[in-house]
């Protein structure tokens, strides 16, 4: 506590002031410019001073924002508890108190400063902390440098004060602490504070490398301008040609710079109107072995553009294994994407209906056995099973040398070869092409197909992201339901590799792998493994009845329809699905159709009306079956969508996160999942590569209804195994159900794992 004694001529007034750490404090007084006050110093001596009245409301900012830093660590208590050690939160807390009170102190009792100065430093200590406690829990600023903060803010108003820069100051430190004393707003007059502000300008792009050229464009005058660009235009080449394209400073500085090659075939590009046409093979460009004139004669050709760029990535591929990383070898990797996706698959795609394969495939004909591969791979949810399957595979192998798997892949370089497996699993030509492979010669020996399945489970920590270990778990539910004895043996491969990350101690490789090998093993039901007791995430396999149920005993499934021609044409049948013993139909409600079940366990659809889309008033019906399910606290766990693919996006906007199993009846349902997922968490995902239609959505519909009504649990794999007899439509094999989502659940399950190590 501290008191404050007020001179009333002979009386003396005290008061105690509950903050043990406040040194002094202000009371104002009618009629009292100055005032007496006792304050303590930092070896606990006391002090009687004068304080004028007008600064008070600087010395109550101060405080306001050391109480809020103080708080902001989420505890309410009198320490800045920011790390695991004690010791450091001790020293935090007596910088942010005893050392702030401590300079309010001297500013206040320091004689060479006149009334404007003192409130202006005084000033620049609250803006100062209020930065600090907007920016720290995100991490802007690092907490652990705030002695270093308050420091170098005293070091710079001694500088201001004699007038010198105070850029000698700043150079030393870190761009955070830099930039908070900046913050402090009071040195915008130092002859060193456009230096300065350089200075940290500079810092940033060296700290976030990949920002420099959005910092540069908003501050193009800062003299190393010219050199940054420079140090930066092969680390970030696609950003260069970007900017390059500008018609601003930061564009004009990049086009001027003449003496160097690199640069300057990029700016050339850049005025280019053909330029993205270049860019993939800047390198190549750049070291003369293909000219521009070479890509422009090639452009106006599909396939023979596609060429050049398969070509230029495998010889950027070539010098990648020799630890020569090409220019632009991103940037080529993306057009390949495009062009395979836009010119070749959505074509095949767009022909689905077509039977004569001459006539549908007529456009990949002229493509070799890695360009097909790579239009494979480069295509993964997006290509139709039909195209792959009919289209692309068969024609890939008739040109692969001996027409053999293993031959093709070395033409590749195993480039994406874990890709590849994961698509021919999930494709169901996996086993034909391992038989593809060279045979062994002898029976006891490891063959060029057992290699291959050891090398894609095997080094996955090596990896850098997550996409290979993707790739391995989405194959497994495929491999289990088709090739039995080679799903056994990835789980022999799997272990091993437990093993070994274990022996060597490698976190990210023992987390990786043990996630796999219980994610497999959960796959078998006898095997009694919990997923949530494991991971904390929800079961892959199956989802539990009681799960769905909400405390009222009910389960609730909300349907999604749309007013266009199918929703209006499919509505009668969806309606006539329930119009039996088992089932009772309210059609009172002029928005929406409610079915509740009339024996078994108790189960509620509600159906939304497919009314006119072209009057906005299927929109409408969804909107208030929305808000009535919330304002009832009916909240869905199944959500089915039964409308075109451009409707998709509406329904997963409005659709519960309370959802447990979700179904996309509509086209490329499949590539939602990720954005159904950050609605629905833990949502068990159903949705289609290619079309989606009633043969396959009614039989689902009926049959998990009846599943729920019965009070059975829904274990997918036997669960698809019948639907897929109920559907009995080519149009099945498209619909992927939740257990051949487990790369999804494996991204969710190693994040949680790992914390905030990644």
């Amino acid at each position: 506590m501290t008191a404050i004694v007020i001179n009333f001529g002979h009386l003396i007034l005290m008061m105690k002031i509950p903050r043990y750490f406040l040194l002094f404090a202000c009371l104002q007084l009618a009629g009292l410019t100055m005032q007496a006050q006792m304050m303590t110093d930092t070896n606990g001596t006391k002090i009687i001073i004068k304080s004028e009245f007008r600064r008070l409301i600087n010395h109550e900012a101060i405080d306001k924002e050391q109480s809020g830093l103080l708080s902001s660590d989420g505890r309410s208590d009198d320490q800045f508890v920011v790390s695991a050690n004690e010791e450091i939160n001790v020293l935090l807390t007596n910088t942010l108190v005893n050392t702030v009170d401590e300079f309010q102190l001297k500013t206040e009792t320091d004689s060479t400063l006149d009334h404007r100065l003192k409130v202006n430093y005084l000033v620049g200590m609250s803006n100062m902390l209020k930065y600090v406690r907007l920016n720290w829990t995100s991490k802007k600023v690092n907490a652990l440098r705030l002695p270093d903060i308050i420091s170098g803010y005293k070091k710079c108003i001694e500088k201001d004060h004699e007038g010198q820069s105070i850029v000698t100051v700043l150079e030393p430190l870190p761009y955070d602490v830099g930039t908070t004393i900046l913050a402090s707003g009071i040195f915008n007059k130092n002859i060193g504070y456009s230096a300065a502000r350089d200075l940290m300008i500079l810092k940033y792009c060296i700290l976030r490398p990949v920002e420099t050229f959005i910092t540069l464009k908003n501050n193009p005058n800062v003299l190393f301008a010219d050199s940054l660009v420079r140090l930066m235009a092969k680390k970030y080449p696609g950003q260069l040609y970007t900017y390059a394209q500008a018609s601003n400073k930061l564009g004009s500085i990049i086009r001027g710079i003449n003496d160097d090659k690199f640069i300057n075939a990029i700016a050339r590009m850049a005025r280019s109107r053909n330029g993205q046409q270049y860019f993939p093979f800047l390198d190549n460009i750049v070291k003369g072995k293909i000219s521009i004139e070479d890509v422009d004669a090639l452009s106006e050709d599909s396939v023979l553009y596609y060429r050049l760029l398969v070509k230029t990535h495998l010889d950027y591929r070539d010098r990648l294994l020799n630890k020569d990383t090409a220019y632009a070898y991103k940037e080529l990797d993306e057009r390949i994407v495009v062009k395979a996706r836009d010119v070749f698959v959505n074509t095949i795609n767009a022909l689905h209906d077509v039977n004569n394969p001459a006539v549908r495939f007529k456009i990949i004909q002229p493509l070799t056995a890695e360009e097909l591969y790579y239009l494979a791979v480069s295509t993964d949810g997006i290509i139709y099973t039909s195209s792959f399957t009919k289209g692309v595979y068969p024609l890939m192998m008739s040109k692969a040398p001996g027409r053999r798997g293993d031959s093709l892949l070395m033409l590749v370089k195993f480039d994406k070869y874990r890709k590849f497996i994961k698509m021919a699993a999930g494709y169901n030509t996996l086993s034909d092409f391992l038989h593809s492979f060279q045979q062994k010669e002898n029976p006891g020996e490891e063959g060029n197909a057992e290699k291959l399945m050891r090398a894609f489970v095997g080094r996955l920590e090596e990896s850098s992201g997550l996409e290979d270990g993707v790739d391995v778990a989405d194959s497994y539910a495929s491999i289990v339901e088709s090739i039995k004895p080679l799903a056994d043996q990835m789980l022999i491969n799997i272990k091993a590799n437990y093993e070994r990350n274990l022996t060597a101690n490698n976190r990210r490789g023992v987390i990786m792998y043990n996630l796999l090998n219980t994610l497999f093993l959960s796959a078998d039901s006898s095997n009694h493994i919990d997923l949530s007791k494991e991971f904390g995430i929800p079961p892959v396999y199956a989802v539990a009845n009681k799960e769905l149920t909400d405390i009222k005993g009910n389960i609730i499934i909300q349907v999604f329809m749309y007013g266009d021609k199918d929703g209006i044409g499919i509505w009668p049948g969806i309606l006539n699905m329930f119009s039996n013993s088992n089932w009772k139909i309210d059609q009172s409600n002029p928005q929406w159709v409610t079915i509740t079940s009339a024996k078994g366990k108790l189960v509620t659809l509600y159906i939304n009306r497919p009314l006119p889309e072209e009057t906005g008033k299927d929109a409408e019906a969804q909107k208030a079956l929305c808000e009535y399910l919330e304002k009832t606290h009916n909240y869905p766990t199944v959500t089915i969508n039964r409308g075109h693919s451009y409707n998709a996006p509406y329904t997963i906007e409005q659709m519960f996160p309370s959802s447990k199993i979700v179904f996309m009846g509509s086209c490329g349902g499949y590539r939602m999942i990720d954005d159904i997922l950050k609605k629905a968490p833990d949502a068990h995902i159903i949705g289609t590569k290619q079309v989606a239609d009633a043969p396959v959505n009614n039989p689902f519909l009926k049959l998990i209804t009846e599943k729920l009504r019965t009070g059975e649990n829904i274990e997918w794999i036997p669960f698809w195994k019948e639907l897929e007899v109920m559907a009995n439509t080519p149009i099945f094999s498209d619909y992927v159900p939740p257990h051949k989502n487990l790369g999804a659940i494996f991204i969710k399950a190693y994040k949680k794992a790992m914390g905030d190590e990644e």
